[in-house]
């Protein structure tokens, strides 16, 4: 028996454009869609333009100590603009070890306020306490290094580092003579500066971890901590690393609060007694007074150091919380 053929109609050709084509490019033109897209364009390309620009002009502006010192200039310790010997190990010493000082102090406080406003307080509190801490990070840090000379080194020297002497002064960190400036002053400083942001940030990274996951551990039986220590705050690790880092390009970069409570001297001592100095502060306190061009440019090419050292952990930091955003948000 034949099997009957059965025809098949052709779809007749479309009048319309096929998308793609150059009257749907025309019609996205008139909607908006490619202007908007120019545009948006060129202000993201701009961003990446004054970057690359900065660092094109700090290297291009400090050839001269590159040629003169080479690799030496991140190892030496001498600064010495009259017989115009510079080495940056000191400024590199006291940039880090203040801002290891400070999150060492800030982490512990700004990660269990976090855990407190975004878990465990009422609502009303949380949003009171939240925003008097976006109030604290918005107060200018001159005004919080003229605290730190008159309100906090007079208690270093009288009362905090006669303690750590006279109790843990068997350790090289608490021995010399206690001034109230220098590195312990400087790192409480930049504590205080940098605790608003860890908080703000991790408080938001804590809020964005779903709700499931907080009732499914309730469901198991588990505490409201236990289902806080062991589930939310795991689950936002990530992101929480990402504050710290944030808080940590803060510190590396903050100038006039420390300026004014280092003492600003460029010397390595162990001791967080001693008075030292960093990156940020011997810009700011010698870029006026160079005269010499070795002198002007070897501060430069400290801008570099600094400036490459805060993109970099300021990337990093950004990328944490942006994978912990987009886990917590697709799971939700």
């Amino acid at each position: 028996m034949a099997t009957p053929s059965i025809a098949v109609a052709r779809p007749a050709p479309s009048r319309f454009p096929r998308p793609g084509g150059a009257r749907a490019f025309v019609e996205r033109l008139r909607s908006g869609d490619e202007i908007a897209h120019l545009i948006t364009l060129i202000f993201a390309s701009t961003i990446l333009f004054l970057t690359a620009w900065l660092v094109y002009e700090l290297w291009v502006h400090s050839a001269l100590p590159r040629q003169t010192f080479g690799l030496g200039f991140l190892t030496a310790s001498t600064w010495d603009p009259v017989f115009e010997h510079f080495g940056a190990l000191p400024f590199i010493y006291g940039t880090v070890v203040t801002s290891a000082l400070g999150l060492l102090i800030a982490v512990p406080i700004g990660v269990g306020a976090a855990i407190f406003l975004a878990e465990l307080a009422p609502h009303g509190i949380s949003e009171a306490l939240t925003f008097s801490i976006e109030l604290l990070a918005a107060v200018p840090s001159v005004i919080i290094g003229l605290l730190g000379i008159f309100v906090l080194v007079p208690i270093l020297r009288k009362v905090v580092e006669p303690f750590l002497k006279a109790t843990l002064g068997f350790l090289p960190f608490f021995q010399g003579p206690a001034f109230g400036i220098g590195f312990l002053a400087a790192g409480l400083i930049l504590a205080i500066m940098v605790v608003p942001f860890i908080i703000s940030i991790s408080r938001g990274i804590l809020l964005a971890v779903p709700t499931e996951q907080r009732e499914a551990a309730l469901a198991l039986g588990a505490t409201k901590w236990e289902s806080t220590w062991k589930v939310v705050v795991p689950y936002a690790r990530t992101g929480i690393m990402g504050s710290v880092f944030l808080a940590l390009a803060r510190a590396l970069g903050e100038t006039m609060a420390v300026t004014m409570v280092i003492g600003n001297d460029p010397k390595i001592s162990a001791s967080l007694f001693a008075p030292g100095y960093t990156i940020a502060a011997a810009i700011a306190n010698e870029f006026t007074e160079a005269t010499g061009d070795l002198h002007l440019q070897a501060l430069i090419e400290l801008g570099l150091v600094l400036f490459f050292l805060t993109i970099l952990i300021n990337a990093f930091g950004r990328i944490l919380i942006l994978v912990t955003t987009r886990k917590g948000t697709s799971r939700e």
